[in-house]
């Protein structure tokens, strides 16, 4: 993984290893891919209610595949997480209620899976993925105060910390599609999008 810089006396762009050793790059690039299909995957079972998170009922464990719970079918993918996963003592309770299945909130959550999914699984946009699954998850994270298992970190935090690194460390220039992305000249023009 490599980052390019401009030298400030030479009108040349150079690049500098950020990763040197090759099986750190695959290990991040697993890990990019991994946490990738992950957003994938919230995306399609609340999209389409394939019973993993939604559309299974609790209490028969029977699932409505492409059910009234989908969201291509009117359900919405924020409400139950919002609505009953918030505990009653966080400071955040009512507001998290508050937003609970707005579609604005829904709209939102379900384009962030999708974009976040399809950029950290191809590589391309990492720095905005990561700013935009940082965020998530440690909205996540409020939500789910106070903690059961650890006052301060869990998995949500982990999560955000974990995208980070992976924008940080370039690891969609490993099996994924970052070099040629960073040579296009839209992330050329805005290197942010890199």
């Amino acid at each position: 993984m490599t980052a390019v810089q401009h030298h400030p006396h030479v009108d040349v762009l150079v690049e500098r290893d950020i990763v040197t050793h090759q099986n750190a790059r695959r290990g991040l690039s697993v890990l990019r891919i991994g946490f990738g299909l992950t957003f994938l995957w919230a995306f399609l079972d609340k999209t389409l209610a394939l019973g993993f998170a939604t559309g299974k009922n609790a209490e028969t464990g029977a699932v409505d595949y492409f059910g009234p719970d989908a969201w291509i079918n009117g359900g919405s993918p924020t409400f139950g997480f919002l609505s009953f996963g918030v505990p009653e003592d966080n400071p955040f309770h009512e507001l998290f209620g508050s937003i609970a299945g707005d579609g604005w909130a829904n709209w939102l959550f379900m384009v962030g899976l999708l974009g976040i999914g399809i950029a950290l699984t191809l590589g391309v946009g990492i720095r905005i993925a990561a700013v935009t699954g940082a965020a998530l998850y440690v909205m996540m994270w409020i939500a789910s105060m106070p903690l059961e298992n650890n006052p301060v970190v869990d998995d949500h935090l982990l999560g955000a910390i974990t995208v980070v690194v992976l924008a940080v460390t370039l690891a969609g220039d490993t099996w994924g599609l970052g070099k040629q992305w960073a040579q296009t000249q839209l992330v050329r023009r805005f290197p942010f999008l890199r």
